[in-house]
């Protein structure tokens, strides 16, 4: 099967599952395209679970996860949405994993979260397909998820869709938050963003779409060392899927199959939820 692109997304706030936006059409375009080529499955890094140990990555194992519960937004939106986890794929990544000297195990109780399921509901609205969620590592180094997206890059050739779920911008503490707490508009742009997320949004998008290959897993890890980081991350849980990315899509292999933005949505006036794809279907 010929080889499938890589998916670094950024999910935003929880009520980018309830409107209408850019990045949501963005979405269910990539989704409509993985099935019209019969994507396996997928397999997914988002930002909101982590596990504790120096090599230590979990896969989602959970015969029958539940939803942690979103704010701001309508249950009838997810309630009713049934995931379905991929038992068989995941242990396909444990192995993967484990062969690459990772510390992996399997979580058989592990609930799904918005940060994921927020994203294959916007591009799978029909039904959900096999899913396998690969968790992050709380030293949240950038490298270590690198490898972990390198380890999983074979399946990629046996026809899996690789996604990254985080952000591009994603400074909680930074965010204006009112217009959303009093109106319900996360998408209000009373004044520009700050200069620190324009400028750490532009080299996302220079790092994604100016490298290919090793280069691109150089770019990535090393925007941590970047002057605006911190400012654009106060945390960092939302970037560590870029990185994961980075090691799925940077091979000596991808050397010229370069990253392209699809599609972009600001919301809470400072937070950047950049959508890129790299690689192409042949």
């Amino acid at each position: 099967m010929p080889l499938t692109p890589v998916h670094f997304f950024s999910h935003g706030s929880t009520m980018m599952l309830g409107e209408a936006s850019e990045s949501a059409d963005y979405w269910k375009r990539c989704g409509d395209e993985a099935l019209a080529h019969g994507i396996k499955g997928v397999i997914m890094m988002g930002a909101h679970w982590d596990c504790v140990g120096h090599d230590k990555v979990e896969v989602s194992m959970n015969p029958k996860p539940g939803k942690s519960p979103v704010a701001y937004v309508h249950p009838s939106k997810y309630l009713n949405y049934e995931l379905v986890p991929d038992l068989k794929s995941g242990k396909k990544c444990i192995e993967l994993l484990a062969n690459n000297g990772f510390e992996v195990s399997g979580n058989d109780k592990f609930n799904w979260i918005h940060d994921t399921y927020l994203i294959l509901i916007r591009m799978f609205p029909e039904k959900c397909p096999p899913t396998t969620i690969i968790s992050l590592n709380a030293r949240f180094d950038p490298h270590f998820h690198m490898r972990v997206g390198a380890a999983l890059r074979p399946l990629r050739e046996q026809g899996y869709l690789i996604i990254g779920s985080g952000g591009a911008v994603h400074n909680l503490y930074r965010n204006v938050w009112s217009p959303m707490l009093k109106y319900s508009d996360n998408f209000a742009q009373e004044t520009p963003p700050g200069d620190w997320a324009m400028e750490f949004r532009q080299t996302v998008e220079d790092a994604i779409s100016q490298n290919s290959g090793p280069n691109l897993r150089r770019a990535i890890t090393r925007l941590m060392k970047h002057p605006r980081f911190r400012d654009a991350h106060a945390t960092d849980d939302h970037f560590m899927a870029a990185a994961f990315v980075s090691g799925a899509a940077g091979s000596e292999d991808d050397i010229g199959s370069y990253g392209k933005l699809g599609a972009e949505t600001w919301e809470l006036t400072n937070m950047c939820n950049s959508q890129f794809t790299i690689g192409q279907w042949a």
